[in-house]
């Protein structure tokens, strides 16, 4: 299975072994990221995003790629994150298969595909690989750290882990751990992926992909990253036109919201490489921020030192509920930084930040401007 690098990531490599959380190690690994705004003399304006599962390290257009970045409205010159001031690196979560190193890249052992021979991930690897791509870049200390959704999860293991890295930390739709429902949804995605008869163990190729599984899995997961509230506004009970029904299945699509989601898996499934679905979500299974720090969650981001930070969440997120954002909240300020907590309002439930702009630019503009 190929990788799918965006045409302007540039390589931060890794030390030559890298050493994983839970015992493995890489050899000759690198982490794909870009690069939006200008980086001060002082070195002082940086601004880290880190991604959830399936996003890339193409947040926002500029010069060398000036096709739409995954967060283009909220990136940009004179945009909530504003790049004529910030200076914006978003780096690929390792593990995945948009250029950094993952089960689809080429393991330099055997000069084939690692596949299901990845060792296992963690998101405590995912912290370690993005802070070292920040001191590659010359930056000591960022200006801020954000986190969208997995990547909430992967920034508190950054802060716990790599103290005086950031000055301030904005955490959108984040989670300290999993919960049973969010662990019960994607072990059902990986079984899909895994009982589709073309996974062959982890060693399909692009002839023999597991598209069923991946198309199931998708649909899974979009279900639970919008909310039912949007799903009876936005579809209600419309049904699919008879001229645009092509499959004669009696249990086919037949109402707009299964076409919606069927249209949306297929955009997405030969875009991803199936061993990263599994590998990235698990490692979203096991993370727990207080048993990374050996203590509980609360002492653990009490540990966290920061001067500033904003917590959003969405009242309509069923994956990482609003209940999850708050504790982060009354975790750091436990711990003396100085925290906002927003709960909004938003129907698109856990993706509202990628697409509820109006709501969520004005109050992430309003943070950085404090900064």
């Amino acid at each position: 299975m190929r990788e799918f690098v965006p045409p302007a990531a540039r390589f931060a490599d890794l030390p030559a072994e890298f050493t994983l959380r839970r015992g493995g190690t890489l050899s000759g690994a690198r982490v794909a990221y870009e690069t939006v705004g200008r980086l001060t003399p002082e070195r002082d304006n940086a601004v880290l995003v880190l991604t959830g599962l399936s996003p890339d390290s193409h947040v926002a257009s500029h010069p060398q790629d000036p096709s739409p970045g995954w967060w283009e409205a909220m990136v940009g010159p004179g945009k909530p994150v504003d790049t004529d001031r910030w200076f914006v690196i978003c780096v690929n979560a390792l593990g995945s298969c948009k250029g950094s190193t993952g089960p689809a890249s080429t393991d330099p052992g055997t000069g084939r595909p690692y596949g299901p021979d990845f060792p296992e991930l963690s998101m405590e690897d995912v912290a370690d690989a993005a802070a070292h791509t920040v001191r590659a870049l010359g930056v000591e200390r960022l200006a801020c750290l954000v986190g969208t959704s997995m990547g909430g999860m992967s920034a508190l293991s950054l802060l716990a882990r790599h103290p005086g890295l950031a000055r301030a930390h904005l955490n959108i739709c984040g989670a300290a751990n999993s919960l049973p429902f969010a662990t019960a949804i994607r072990s059902l995605q990986r079984e899909a992926i895994r009982f589709d008869p073309q996974w062959n163990e982890g060693r399909y190729d692009s002839a023999t992909y597991p598209h069923r599984g991946m198309l199931t899995a998708r649909k899974l997961g979009m279900t639970t990253y919008r909310s039912a509230r949007e799903w009876d506004s936005r579809f209600g009970r419309s049904r699919i036109a008879a001229e645009r029904r092509t499959d004669d299945d009696p249990f086919g699509p037949e109402f707009e919201v299964e076409a919606y989601l069927d249209c949306h898996a297929r955009k997405f499934a030969r875009r991803f490489d199936p061993n990263s679905y599994l590998f990235l979500s698990r490692a979203m299974d096991r993370f727990d921020l207080g048993e990374s720090c050996a203590t509980t969650t609360a002492r653990a981001l009490a540990r966290i030192r920061l001067e500033k930070a904003l917590v959003i969440g969405v009242e309509t997120d069923i994956l990482f509920p609003l209940r999850q954002q708050r504790e982060i909240a009354d975790g750091l300020a436990a711990g003396g930084t100085d925290t906002a907590f927003l709960a909004l309002e938003s129907e698109e439930g856990h993706d509202a930040f990628l697409v509820d702009i109006d709501r969520f630019g004005t109050p992430v503009a309003k943070f950085l401007t404090t900064l």
